[in-house]
């Protein structure tokens, strides 16, 4: 069957893309292995994120003396937090597929898809052909290879949001973006956590006093952490898991009830047979890709996780409209030096854009550079929760923003007004005289325009 585009996967790029084509025109073949939605809607965004919130009430609730307010008996039900996850991931898996159903010209075909050259593949016994491919099968959690890992009933981020009860102890590997929300999520809903890191600080690529901080207020909850920590041998015995970890010379064993391995993601690519069509991957699996995202193929592209970098939603949704508008609306779009905003959703949390100090240093800038405690911030100590900082990196020769770390209560969203000025090209001074609520959270970027000065 000859389709005028085939898309593999049907994420954050993949569903736009598809409806979009169709909606233009073009006869679309969507080829879903699993579930319709990837992976923000079935293992990332919605469900961790419904899960992140109902930790926060738990949260609220069981520490709910320190604001003055009386509770009692405070239990966590996680059967029905799983049921109203699963409930909204199905609403949402639901819509995706009204979506299809509502486009003739768009056929969705399951099953699993292979490269049988550079313009064909097959699903099963079905052949579809299209001069135009396009590669969005995401990614999947990377196990690393632990010595009696995989005899063991390990925890990844999709099978960790199945847990019915609440485990009593959970040992997490890894202690970047998902073993952090997923840690304190399962402290919030009562059990013991421990994070362990094999580097000497959480969240490696942010500045150290921005990780420090998270760090502490982890802490503060009761999480412990194990920096610098290599993991040499898991084992299981009687309901038990067994991780030995060695510190420097230091060598140690750790009990737990249960078992989360979060120590990166891998691409989606090795079941595409990739090399009967030609297409160049990197040492990771990952695909590659010109800033215009094509591959080493002439009409191939990927986007999202696939194609490696980084690993969220919006950048699958921009990798979308670059391509689409580049092919379709005679745009002239790229990747290169797109800045991309983010957010670790911890409590508080990381909001970030940009570059770090570390990474300007590294570049040759000279800089300006701003940083005020939220324990300044008139939203942060009216409401208690004062752990926190916002820090600002200026390019002293022209006083435009080069990135922004926002550790505070809703640090997403505030980071994203000098994410705005970065788009605009303007000096960070525009916000120097600017006008805030009061009370907000934005509010302390007041003291940080301030506190901006030059540093060596």
């Amino acid at each position: 069957m000859k389709y005028n585009a085939i898309i593999l996967g049907s994420g954050q790029a993949g569903n736009p893309m598809a409806g979009s084509l169709a909606d233009h025109g073009w006869t679309v073949a969507l080829v879903e292995k699993a579930h319709l939605g990837g992976t923000c809607i079935n293992t990332g965004c919605t469900p961790t994120k419904t899960m992140v919130h109902r930790a926060l009430v738990a949260h609220y609730a069981s520490d709910a003396a320190r604001w003055g307010v009386m509770t009692h008996d405070v239990k966590v039900d996680l059967a029905k937090i799983v049921a109203q996850k699963n409930q909204l991931v199905q609403s949402r898996r639901d819509g995706q597929q009204r979506s299809i159903d509502q486009r003739p010209n768009l056929h969705l075909y399951w099953g699993e898809a292979r490269f049988t050259g550079p313009h064909s593949v097959t699903v099963g016994e079905q052949v579809l052909e299209s001069e135009h491919i396009f590669i969005n099968t995401g990614g999947r959690s990377l196990v690393p290879a632990v010595p009696g890992l995989d005899a063991v009933s390990y925890l990844t981020n999709e099978t960790i949001m199945e847990l019915t009860e609440v485990p009593e102890h959970l040992l997490v590997l890894g202690g970047g973006y998902i073993g952090l929300e997923f840690g304190q999520m399962f402290s919030r809903f009562g059990s013991r956590v421990t994070i362990i890191h094999n580097a000497g600080q959480i969240v490696p690529r942010e500045d150290p006093e921005v990780a420090a901080e998270l760090q502490r207020a982890l802490e503060a909850e009761g999480i412990k952490f194990l920096l610098n920590a290599e993991t040499t041998k898991v084992a299981s015995k009687a309901g038990t898991i067994s991780v030995t970890i060695k510190q420097g010379a230091t060598e140690s064993i750790l009990t737990a009830s249960h078992l989360l391995v979060a120590t990166g993601r891998r691409p989606n690519t090795d079941e595409l047979a990739l090399d009967k069509a030609g297409v160049a991957t990197n040492k990771d699996g990952s695909v590659k890709v010109n800033d215009w995202l094509e591959t080493s193929v002439a009409g191939i592209w990927a986007l999202g996780d696939v194609k490696g970098g980084p690993a969220f939603t919006h950048i699958s949704y921009n990798d979308f409209q670059i391509l689409y508008g580049n092919l379709i609306e005679g745009k002239s779009l790229s990747t290169k030096n797109r800045i991309v905003p983010y957010c670790v959703f911890t409590d508080p949390q990381l909001g970030g854009v940009g570059m770090t100090e570390k990474e300007a240093r590294a570049k040759g800038y000279k800089l300006k550079i701003g940083r005020v405690p939220m324990s300044q911030v008139a939203r942060a100590y009216e409401r208690d929760e004062t752990a926190g900082l916002m820090k600002l990196i200026v390019d002293a020769s022209n006083d435009r923003i080069l990135g922004a770390s926002i550790l505070s209560g809703d640090g997403g969203e505030t980071v994203q007004i000098p994410y705005t000025l970065m788009l605009a090209d303007k000096p960070y001074t525009l916000l120097k005289g600017a006008v805030y609520i009061h009370p907000t959270w934005a509010e302390g970027l007041f003291f940080l325009m301030d506190a901006v000065k030059p540093v060596d």
